[in-house]
């Protein structure tokens, strides 16, 4: 079943999230809700082009698009990015000492986000390509 548009949805949602948490000066939570949002938005992609994508590598997914379709490569940058916040966004062991959130600042989030951005509109315009 193609669910991509519901995949694309929930990306926007993350995104959405993203920001707020930005604004509010949580750039780790930031930074891990636009990888999310990223994430999701690739596996909207490729649920358009009928596959069922499992994972949460950005990178890994994108390798996968990039057999059915050309993915700029830009893509890849954008991906580098928003991998890099999956994992020491939320945990404490990720670092030798201190909290994530300690890690993490406005640059931080500000790129995050704005890579989720680019990544949610690659994907849209591919879902809207599918669609009719």
């Amino acid at each position: 079943m193609i669910r991509a548009r519901d995949w694309l949805a929930q990306a926007e949602r993350d995104l959405e999230h993203a920001k707020w948490s930005a604004e509010r000066g949580h750039h780790a939570w930031a930074c891990f809700a636009a990888q999310q949002s990223g994430e999701k938005a690739v596996k909207a992609a490729l649920n358009a082009l009928g596959r069922e994508a499992r994972g949460h590598g950005i990178m890994e997914l994108l390798g996968e698009l990039s057999g059915l379709v050309e993915v700029p490569r830009e893509a890849y940058d954008w991906a580098r990015v928003l991998d890099k916040h999956y994992i020491p966004t939320r945990y404490p062991n990720a670092y030798a000492t201190g909290a994530p959130y300690q890690y993490y600042a406005e640059e931080d989030s500000r790129r995050a986000i704005e890579a989720a951005e680019r990544l949610l509109e690659f994907a849209r315009r591919l879902v809207e390509c599918r669609r009719g």
